[in-house]
């Protein structure tokens, strides 16, 4: 059985990827001639999927000073914003996000060299560390991202991350409601009355600490609502395609910017693999 190489760009992905590239200016007094794009997001994808440093990126895939100076470039222009954004609506398109059921939860990873978007993750004895909180549709599929330090509670990014959707999302009726599932964390009546004034229906799984007469159950959401059933597991999965990304498995890039280009890049992917299949 021969190797798969998962950071490899085909035709297909590539077909989708070409049309968001601004053209770069001519030279007035010519020089050498840009490096190809497409070797270019292929590096970049390379970088993505190993985790390797960029200056020990294979020659044959392009200088690293090069491929770097790419990605910043396409960074600044939000190539890589709107390359998850024309996925999501590919997706769309094809199928139709499935706003019914949203989920929104979030991960820490360590940033030892981090300088914005970054603080000491209680978990981890005071590590520096970020936090990466995302919005999942029914699915699985990634429709909001917000990254903060780890020290900040999860409830806090939680409308930072609605507010953060790289598309439009339908007002909800009551024909085709929307329903938000939260673990304890978001357990608190300032996030309930935000959530109803957004045109959400709350799934919160209560906190003990809050609610002494309350026994944790593993398939209730709330026990004074019994058809309130948690559905978060659909972005608990999510988080595991994301580490399959090995360089968002530790945050090494000292700027916010960039660990979320990377981040928005990963979410384009995730979404490009995932239709690819229907």
């Amino acid at each position: 059985m021969s190797r798969t190489h998962p950071w490899e760009v085909s035709d297909e992905l590539w077909e989708r990827v070409r049309p968001l590239i601004s053209e770069r200016p001519a030279h007035l007094k010519g020089g050498r001639p840009a490096a190809d794009d497409r070797q270019m997001f292929a590096a970049i994808v390379y970088v993505l999927r190993t985790g390797i440093q960029w200056n020990a990126l294979p020659r044959e895939l392009g200088a690293s000073s090069t491929v770097y100076d790419r990605f910043r470039s396409w960074e600044a222009q939000g190539f890589f914003h709107h390359l998850w954004q024309a996925e999501l609506q590919h997706y769309d398109e094809l199928q139709g996000i499935a706003w019914d059921w949203q989920s929104v939860d979030s991960s820490t990873v360590k940033a030892p060299f981090a300088q914005a978007a970054v603080g000491p993750a209680p978990t981890d004895r005071g590590k520096q560390g970020t936090k990466r909180s995302v919005l999942c549709d029914r699915r699985g599929l990634p429709l909001a991202l917000f990254i903060e330090g780890a020290n900040r509670h999860d409830s806090k990014l939680l409308f930072s991350t609605l507010d953060a959707l790289p598309i439009d999302r339908p007002e909800p009726t009551v024909a085709e409601p929307q329903n938000m599932c939260l673990d304890a964390a978001y357990d608190s009546d300032p996030i309930y009355g935000e959530l109803y004034e957004r045109g959400y229906e709350p799934h919160v799984r209560l906190n003990p600490h809050y609610h002494k007469w309350y026994q944790s159950s593993h398939d209730q959401a709330n026990p004074l609502e019994p058809s309130k059933t948690p559905r978060r597991w659909v972005v608990e999965r999510f988080f595991s395609w994301l580490n399959h990304w090995r360089l968002l498995l530790v945050r090494w890039e000292k700027l916010g910017e960039t660990y979320q280009a990377f981040l928005q890049l990963a979410c384009g992917l995730i979404c490009f693999q995932y239709t690819s299949h229907l």
